[in-house]
């Protein structure tokens, strides 16, 4: 198993429209590239500075072809509709993990 793990920096007076969209919108717009198996969503309890709080959003894949994939094929779009809506109030860095 492979976790595609992104953790965003959110400006707090987004934090709620944020939150909604990456549930209702953004999440469920991944999981239909049929990459990933499902995806969790968590607040960073350990993260928050000044006007700004963390989430990571963890995407779970069967194989890095799967990954590879999204990040080919779907991602470039996806990336930009958040960019659209939250501009700068957001900043995301992106991991891979694989479960040992």
């Amino acid at each position: 198993m492979l976790i595609y793990n992104v953790t965003v920096g959110v400006d707090k007076d987004i934090e709620a429209e944020w939150v909604h969209w990456m549930k209702t919108e953004h999440i469920p717009d991944v999981l239909l590239t049929k990459k990933f198996a499902t995806a969790r969503l968590y607040k960073v309890m350990t993260a928050e500075e000044g006007d700004s709080v963390s989430y990571a959003c963890q995407y779970f894949a069967n194989s890095i072809g799967d990954v590879q994939a999204y990040l080919d094929e779907f991602a470039p779009a996806l990336r930009e509709e958040g960019q659209k809506k939250f501009g700068n109030k957001q900043a995301a860095f992106r991991t891979l993990l694989q479960e040992v």
